[in-house]
Formats: C-alpha cells, sequence, structure tokens
C-alpha cells in the first residue's frame, strides 16, 4: 500500500503527448535557418536539402529529450522542478511565494489535450531562470494543479475580501465580471500592436534572406514594385508609404486584438481568486489571489482615448507588471470602453467602510482629483518648448552649414502648436487624491495611466527634487510597494503637498524623519 506523503513527494513527469509538442516547437523556432540553408544548398546546386532533414531530425532529438530529463513535484512547502541532461538543476519555489498561475494551450496543445503551465513568484518576474514552467501537463492535471497551488480556504484571506463561506455539498459558483463584446473590436486598430507584428515579418524576411543569400532586388514582383514605386514624386512616396503602413498595421492590429482577447472571461472565485481566460486560438487562463492584490492600473494610450478606450491592470504583490505582449500576466481588461474599464475597477477593488459609508458613487477610480498648480503647468510648458526649440536650432545650423532642405526646419517650426497641445494634455494628466484607504496618482500624455493604490501596500516614500523642481518648489513623491512597477508617482507636487500626502496615506511612518526646521528630501523604509 502506497502512503499519501510518499505519493505526493513523488516526482511526477510531464505528460508524454509532448514529445509531439516539443519537436515542433524546435522545428518551428529554427525555421528560418532551415529555410535559409535549404535555398542555399538548392541555388548553389548542393544538397541543401539533406543538411535541412538533419537539422529536423536535430530538432526533433532535443525536443524530445526534455520529456526524459524534466520532472516535477509538489509538497506541502514547496513546488519543485527538476530539469537537465549534462547540468542538473532543480528551481525550488515555497508555496507560500506562488503569486499566479497561469495555464496556456497554444492550438496544437489543445488538439492534443495538452497545456502549459507557468507558476509566477516576486522570484520568477525578475529572473529569468527562476521560471517555474511546465510544458505540457494534461489539461486535467493542469486545472488540478492551478486549483491546488492557488484556491486556498477563503479563512486564509483577510476578513476584509474573503468570500463568504460554500456550505458543503453546494457547487462552486463562480461570478462574471466582466466578458468580451463583440463592439470592442473597434478598439483594436487603435492598439498599435500591429507594429510588433511588421517588426517580426521583417525581421522574418531579413533573416530568411541572409539565410539564403537571396538578393531581393533580382526578384519579379520586387523590380516591379520598386520601379513603379521610384516613379512618383516624393510627396506622393511618402503618402504612400504612410498610407501602407497605416492600413496593414490597423489590419494586423486587429487581428492581434482579435485572437488575443477572444473569449475573454474575468470571473471572481469564492475561494479568493481572480480567474482571467481569453485568446481565440491559444487559450490562457490566469488566476490572480485577491489577497495580494493592492490596487488597479487603468492605462489610456493616446488613440485609444481618443476614442474612449482604456484597459484595466491589477497591481499585485510580487507580481511586477510585465513587458510587451507579456503585459497579460496582471491584465484584467483588454482595450475596451473606459466606462467598462471604470466599472470592473469598482468592482475588483475591495470594499471598504469608507468608500460603503460615502455612498456607492465613492470610488478611487472616479473620485476627482487634486491638481498641480501653475509650477506644475509652467514646468511641462517650459520643457517641451525647451526640448522643440533645441532640436529646431540644430536643424537650422544644419541647414545654414550642411545644405540641409529647408523643409525640415519649417516642419519644425510649424509643429510648434502641437508641442503647446502637447504640453496642456501632460499638465492637465496630473493630479492625485486620497480617498478610502488609497493613493491615486494620474500622470502621462502618450500613455495616460491613473494608479490606485492601497495605502497599506505602501512600504515607503521617496520624495526626489531635481535642480529645476528646487526653484520652482516642486518635488516628485514615489510611493515604494512590493506589488506592480515597485514605486508609482506622484510628479511635480508641491512640497508642502507632498509631505502632508504621504503623512496622511501612513500615519506615523514619516514622523521621525521630519522635523520643525527643515524636510528631508528622501524618507523610507
Amino acid at each position: 500500500m502506497i502512503d499519501v506523503a510518499d505519493a505526493t513527494l513523488a516526482w511526477r513527469r510531464l505528460s508524454p503527448r509532448m514529445l509531439v509538442i516539443h519537436p515542433v516547437q524546435e522545428v518551428v523556432r529554427a525555421a528560418p535557418a532551415l529555410l535559409g540553408l535549404l535555398i542555399a544548398g538548392t541555388s548553389s546546386g548542393g544538397q541543401g536539402h539533406w543538411w535541412s532533414l538533419a537539422g529536423v531530425g536535430l530538432m526533433v532529438v532535443l525536443g524530445m529529450l526534455r520529456w526524459f530529463t524534466t520532472t516535477y513535484r509538489i509538497t506541502p512547502e514547496h513546488v519543485q522542478v527538476r530539469r537537465g541532461l549534462v547540468t542538473r538543476k532543480v528551481v525550488t519555489v515555497p508555496r507560500d511565494r506562488v503569486r499566479t498561475v497561469d495555464v496556456t494551450s497554444h492550438v496544437l496543445h489543445r488538439v492534443l489535450g495538452l497545456a502549459r503551465v507557468e507558476v509566477g513568484t516576486g522570484t520568477s518576474e525578475r529572473r529569468h531562470e527562476g521560471r517555474l514552467k511546465l510544458d505540457a501537463l494534461s489539461a486535467a492535471e493542469a486545472a488540478r494543479l492551478r486549483v491546488e497551488l492557488l484556491h486556498r480556504a477563503p479563512a486564509a484571506a483577510p476578513a476584509a475580501s474573503a468570500a463568504p463561506a460554500v456550505p458543503s455539498g453546494m457547487p462552486v459558483v463562480e461570478a462574471e465580471l466582466a466578458r468580451m463584446r463583440p463592439e470592442w473590436v473597434r478598439f483594436g486598430p487603435f492598439t498599435m500592436s500591429g507594429l510588433v507584428t511588421v517588426g517580426v515579418v521583417a525581421g522574418f524576411v531579413s533573416r530568411l534572406v541572409s539565410e539564403g543569400n537571396v538578393d531581393l532586388g533580382k526578384v519579379g514582383p520586387v523590380q516591379e514594385t520598386w520601379r513603379w514605386f521610384r516613379e512618383m514624386s516624393l510627396p506622393l512616396e511618402i503618402a504612400t508609404v504612410v498610407l501602407v503602413l497605416v492600413v496593414f498595421v490597423s489590419v494586423a492590429s486587429t487581428l492581434g486584438y482579435v485572437l488575443a482577447f477572444g473569449h475573454f472571461r474575468l470571473t471572481r472565485h469564492p475561494e479568493g481568486t481572480l480567474h482571467v481566460t481569453r485568446g481565440l486560438l491559444t487559450r490562457r487562463a490566469t488566476t490572480i489571489e485577491e489577497r495580494r492584490l493592492r490596487g488597479v492600473e487603468v492605462t489610456e494610450p493616446l488613440l485609444l482615448r481618443a476614442v474612449r478606450g482604456a484597459r484595466l491592470s491589477a497591481v499585485t504583490t510580487g507580481l511586477r507588471a510585465a513587458q510587451g505582449a507579456q503585459r497579460g500576466g496582471s491584465l484584467l481588461l483588454p482595450p475596451a470602453p473606459r466606462a467598462e474599464a471604470v466599472s470592473v475597477a469598482r468592482l475588483v477593488l475591495p470594499r471598504v467602510s469608507g468608500a460603503a459609508s460615502a455612498g456607492s458613487d465613492a470610488s478611487p477610480v472616479t473620485t476627482p482629483l487634486i491638481p498641480h498648480g501653475p509650477a506644475a503647468l509652467r514646468r511641462r510648458f517650459t520643457r517641451a518648448y525647451g526640448v522643440h526649440a533645441l532640436v529646431l536650432a540644430v536643424l537650422l545650423a544644419l541647414w545654414w552649414w550642411a545644405g540641409l532642405p529647408s523643409w525640415t526646419w519649417l516642419t519644425a517650426a510649424a509643429l510648434l502648436p502641437l508641442t503647446a497641445l502637447l504640453a496642456a494634455d501632460r499638465y492637465h494628466s496630473l493630479g492625485h487624491a486620497l480617498t478610502s484607504g488609497y493613493l491615486v496618482t494620474r500622470w502621462g500624455s502618450f500613455s495616460r495611466r491613473r494608479v490606485a493604490l492601497e495605502c497599506d501596500g505602501v512600504i515607503g516614500w521617496n520624495i526626489e527634487r531635481s535642480f529645476f523642481q528646487r526653484r520652482a518648489g516642486l518635488a516628485t513623491l514615489t510611493a515604494t510597494t512590493a506589488a506592480g512597477r515597485q514605486g508609482y508617482h506622484v510628479l511635480d507636487v508641491e512640497l508642502a503637498e507632498a509631505l502632508r500626502l504621504a503623512a496622511a496615506a501612513t500615519p506615523g511612518l514619516l514622523d521621525p524623519f521630519l522635523t520643525e526646521t527643515r524636510p528631508v528630501s528622501s524618507v523610507g523604509q
């Protein structure tokens, strides 16, 4: 008879069906080099196809070795992954450090009933080698592992955010907070994610041409297109390039939006977790513990803001805001109507007694913000016009001494009104507030961000004053936290207001660092 403890501590292998997944992944990853080798060998009269087949065989062997060299186990205290053939490596993460569990299923995964599990921890977000990835498990095992690592007893969560207990024998019912709507697709072209597609396609073509020693100038369609393009005037050439780029980026952005966020759904589980599922072809499921939630971030890029859109992200302890395409680890709502982002943020944030007593409209994501005054306004215009004047002076000098075309500095001069609009928008984006136990700050123009950070999540303060800020009587107040971006700024605020805000948000924290005669420039814990 097998002891339960021994069975729990036993090392487990990945699903044998991953022997199909990994070889295919390795071949796709090496596709440009293999195609280039095939083209080079064929064009030179060699046996390029044999070398390509040998390369494919090597990729298949490397993919199969992962199954034989990767094992994992879940103990009451740790999650461990052991991998490597020549160099054996064991990655161990305490279970109380687990912040999120991502379950991803690409098309081939879904065909074979598999999923990839990635365990997110504070360490794994900082160091690539510390990430715990299991590719691939059966779909049932991946779902069970997610529940085992994150769905704990509600009693473990704080009383303010704990869900009511579910009676024994009753089915667990999840509460739906948001779901993808077809009309949200109109925000796809304004995300500009298609620019990444342009770079990926250009990089793939460039590598393929380089590996295969292909001269694009000798390709018939390319020659004809280039000849037709060169017959245009310069303004028409510029207009054609811009039009083609805009159309391609818009189509690619819309397609990427549909593929990335199709079937999006945000739910709350009684165990005290938020569950995000999304993806049309590649399904991704992310689970975040609410007890680690320290706030939300509403982001409005310039183009998305122009059509009244925004996206919502979680500010979670131990889960840093990811970059680029990996931002989905903390994503709570894809680009959608701003009103929807605000509504979901109100549902996600824990209800506090102050908000409840003030009425249903009292919320950190809707409360009015305190403006930063005329000194911050002057600083925005001074910086904007200073940079613009420097660029214009350089262009004028190059026109005068180096023969640069005059349209360059004339265009720069004509853009002065846009600089003024940018400076004004940057100022109007500034604001802060302290309400219902949350520090609220907003900044940015090209990408306006409004963050509601729980004051209990602030572990220190940093007050920075540059030379020009000191002359203007301003300072930048930074709330240090273990969540999200690790620090959130209140930009260009008066020094007295910065100290008042920090003292009110965390009573008693600054008392040992302040004197009646001279405030310090940096405080923290």
